[in-house]
């Protein structure tokens, strides 16, 4: 087996900016930027204008970012695979790591396979519709595009997460309207009545999206209540479905200490996982900012972390 000082599981801005400072280090570093898991570069790659990310005052397009990054980290030296990692074993070290075709040695791991936001399968939602045209899963990242700007917007859910994105799109939209299939909010009860308060923001109670439709972009939705079956077609701008992330750890089978929600914990300013000799860096263990500049800053920490742990233990 090839046995490396460090492997990278997961691309994306926290994979290669690991990478990247790795590489730097001479540490030769592996990455497996996933392939049938996702595409290499993560949930940028499926994302239009990045204009919130330090140093591009015009934007960029998500995939030319990750373009971007790899060919950077490529530069100094990272190896790169686009396979998928199917499962580590982490009771011994060196770790082994397994694809489908071969299995490689790793004196330290880290870990930056990103989370998945949890979509629903709405008519006009999905790839072949209106994503990244008008619905998205990030109101941060999205929310002050000039299509959503004074416009009629959408939300789906109803806890914290929610109405935190439903508040920040206050300051693009004309009106923010929550559609929770409830009759009560999951949220905290003093960001339920932030939501309630809002003179920008209406909720639907008991109420689904089950329709949306536009042009190139989304112009309209069909709002149905699920109690009494009634149906309303609305003008909208967006959608952006608030219902939670998980986080991409099914390889690791447990073997890492992980959040209620699934996120990798890791010991407080730092990359530390509970193994020692595996860090985490990205969406993976941050459930509360899940931004690139963040996902890239904390792949850094990964990297300078596993670099002198390498060192304390002899490997370089």
């Amino acid at each position: 087996m090839e046995h490396h000082k460090l492997i990278i599981i997961g691309s994306g801005p926290a994979g290669y900016t690991a990478a990247l400072y790795a590489a730097r280090a001479n540490l030769n570093p592996l990455l497996f930027e996933g392939f049938f898991s996702g595409p290499a570069g993560g949930q940028l790659m499926t994302t239009t204008d990045v204009e919130n990310y330090p140093g591009f005052p015009d934007g960029i397009l998500g995939p030319e970012m990750m373009d971007a990054f790899r060919k950077q980290c490529a530069r100094f030296g990272t190896e790169l695979l686009r396979q998928d990692v199917e499962s580590v074993d982490l009771s011994k070290r060196p770790f082994t790591v397994n694809t489908k075709k071969n299995s490689y040695l790793a004196d330290a791991l880290i870990i930056t396979t990103g989370a998945t936001a949890k979509r629903l399968e709405i008519d006009g939602a999905g790839e072949e519709g209106f994503w990244q045209k008008g619905v998205t899963a990030c109101a941060i990242c999205d929310g002050a595009m000039p299509i959503f700007r004074e416009k009629d917007l959408y939300v789906i859910g109803g806890g914290d997460s929610a109405v935190e994105e439903a508040i920040f799109l206050t300051k693009y939209g004309r009106k923010v309207f929550m559609v929770h299939r409830r009759d009560d909010l999951r949220a905290s009860k003093i960001m339920g009545e932030r939501a309630l308060n809002h003179p920008k923001i209406e909720i639907l109670w008991n109420s689904v999206i089950k329709k949306i439709e536009g042009d190139k972009v989304v112009g309209s939705v069909l709002i149905e209540n699920v109690k009494s079956g009634a149906q309303e077609k609305r003008e909208a701008a967006g959608v952006f479905f608030a219902i939670g992330h998980k986080p991409n750890t099914g390889f690791l089978d447990g073997q890492l200490a992980q959040d209620k929600q699934g996120y990798l914990v890791v010991k407080p300013g730092t990359s530390y996982t509970s193994v020692e000799g595996v860090f985490a860096g990205g969406d993976v263990q941050d459930p509360v900012y899940r931004q690139a500049v963040t996902a890239a800053g904390s792949g850094c920490m990964a990297a300078i972390d596993a670099e002198r742990w390498l060192g304390e233990k002899g490997h370089i």
